[in-house]
């Protein structure tokens, strides 16, 4: 009954008053984020949902689209832009995606939606990450975030699927908001993202 009727709910509800509450800080943001790129403050990508659905992530943009000679997009390190260091440090990237959260495209916490690109390179356990919505916060990201390897991030993913209760969000919610005080667990090895996942080598 939690996982289908009441954590629906407590998402809407939360994630409602939560933009209510936020909507000053994210406009302000919003406007300091267009002054750095041109007028583009939100980045919208196509990501799985559950069963696989497709949807449109929402987030603040923090990297340019500036490109080299070749006209290949530069490493993500050379595309943050000042402002987009200080809302990815402070992890207020994320505030869009309460409006996901409201249209039910997203839950508060989930397994994060990762590429449609990596849809078909899932093994069979894998794929299970997709039997619950995707979430702002999850097991993995309080367990190492960008610092784990992709075997340990699906790994907590199904375990979170596997043991998904009110008492684990809450305990992730908890913990996410630990995190974000102390800004902790952002970067792997000071990259700014993690390297794309290739596949099962076994």
């Amino acid at each position: 009954m939690y996982k289908n009727v009441i954590k629906p709910v407590i998402d809407v509800a939360i994630a409602s008053v939560a933009l209510l509450l936020l909507s000053p800080v994210m406009l302000v943001i919003a406007l300091m984020l267009a002054a750095n790129n041109r007028g583009t403050p939100f980045f919208v990508q196509n990501r799985p949902g559950k069963n696989g659905k497709i949807f449109s992530i929402i987030k603040f943009k923090t990297m340019n689209n500036k490109k080299d000679a070749q006209g290949l997009l530069l490493p993500d390190y050379r595309r943050l832009t000042f402002m987009g260091k200080i809302v990815r440090k402070t992890s207020l990237d994320e505030l869009p995606q309460l409006i996901n959260v409201v249209k039910g495209d997203m839950s508060l916490v989930g397994p994060r939606p990762l590429l449609p690109e990596y849809l078909p390179l899932y093994n069979s356990e894998q794929k299970k990450r997709h039997d619950v919505k995707p979430g702002i916060t999850g097991w993995a990201q309080v367990n190492g975030r960008n610092a784990l390897s992709w075997d340990e991030k699906f790994a907590y993913d199904i375990e979170y699927v596997n043991h998904l209760s009110a008492a684990l969000d809450a305990k992730i919610v908890l913990i996410t908001l630990k995190k974000v005080v102390a800004r902790h667990g952002v970067n792997a090895n000071n990259y700014v993202t993690m390297e794309a996942f290739k596949g099962n080598t076994l």
